[in-house]
């Protein structure tokens, strides 16, 4: 239903054996990539998903190892033949970034339309016509193709974290319709949560539903402390994708300086917020062996595993 794939797993600068973090997803044949630090597009190419199809693009926060790939990437997007809008979706400060990057890409066959902010939700179709985004004041009431959450983070620069919803509509009842004289030809438009009004009668998409069904949730968090406010964000997640710069309890010291996370603190993060399963990503380039603290995280949280570049899977309905 919902494909995703680590880009790369490191933090600060890649090295040989590790990208920048980025993160790709891939829903209905479109894609959505969350920060484009250096290498990011090779680490595309290795994984062979494509380049045209990338409508939306998230940036955590506007230091360079989150950033300074998207000249590049940019540039091959519109050598690949994309001529439709693309949206970037930033926290404050993202527009003037963008527009300083930019000189090295002077021409795009495409428009780039930006967003700034700090806490909102945001509902997108993807049609026929291109993409589809609008400001939604409950997420839970919102039945587009996906619903995508920011929340205001704790680093040096202004961050924020993100969250990515695919909705489940209610299970169809032909019976219900049927009972309350719904003629066949406005089943569908019911059944996608239009309410509809005919011959002086407003007609509401329960009258044809059986009750709500979970969806697909997807929440992804990087740079920051650990706040309060995450845990509620990320709230039963089926997968929290968390940073991890340091694996050790030795450095929790520079954790809070250098306003980062541990193993522990993330795994303490997935516990609260009761999600379903915690990987971690964005790790110290001198920590060569993440796996070595594992169980750092794991004591407090059991379902964590450890990522690693081109790190692949599908999320399905529950």
């Amino acid at each position: 239903m919902l494909d995703l794939a680590l880009l790369g797993t490191g933090g600060s600068m890649p090295i040989p054996e590790r990208f920048l973090s980025s993160l790709l997803i891939k829903y209905k044949g479109r894609k959505i990539l969350i920060d484009c630090g250096e290498g990011t597009q090779v680490s595309m190419r290795i994984l062979k998903w494509g380049f045209k199809s990338i409508d939306i693009i998230c940036i955590t926060h506007n230091h360079g190892d989150h950033i300074l790939g998207l000249p590049g990437l940019l540039a091959t997007i519109g050598n690949s033949g994309r001529i439709e809008p693309m949206l970037i979706i930033g926290p404050k400060g993202i527009s003037n970034i963008i527009e300083g990057l930019s000189v090295a890409v002077s021409y795009l066959p495409y428009d780039i339309h930006i967003i700034e902010v700090s806490k909102i939700s945001i509902m997108v179709n993807f049609n026929t016509k291109g993409l589809e985004a609008k400001k939604v004041d409950d997420p839970n009431l919102s039945y587009g193709d996906l619903i995508i959450s920011t929340l205001e983070l704790d680093h040096s620069s202004p961050c924020i974290g993100y969250s990515f919803y695919v909705p489940r509509k209610p299970k169809f009842n032909p019976e219900k319709a049927i009972s309350y004289g719904i003629p066949k030809e406005l089943w569908k438009n019911l059944q996608n949560g239009k309410i509809i009004v005919r011959d002086g009668r407003t007609i509401k998409p329960y009258m044809v539903l059986d009750g709500s069904r979970k969806g697909i949730k997807l929440s992804y968090i990087t740079d920051t402390r650990p706040i309060d406010t995450i845990p509620d964000f990320i709230k039963e997640s089926d997968l929290f994708i968390c940073e991890g710069t340091y694996g050790s309890e030795l450095d929790k010291e520079k954790a809070i300086k250098n306003k980062h996370m541990t193993f522990s603190e993330a795994a303490q993060l997935a516990y609260e917020g009761k999600v379903k399963e915690l990987l971690l990503t964005h790790f110290s380039p001198v920590m060569e062996e993440p796996e070595t603290y594992i169980e750092n995280a794991r004591k407090i949280f059991s379902h964590t595993i450890i990522g690693y570049d081109r790190y692949t899977r599908t999320m399905n309905y529950r």
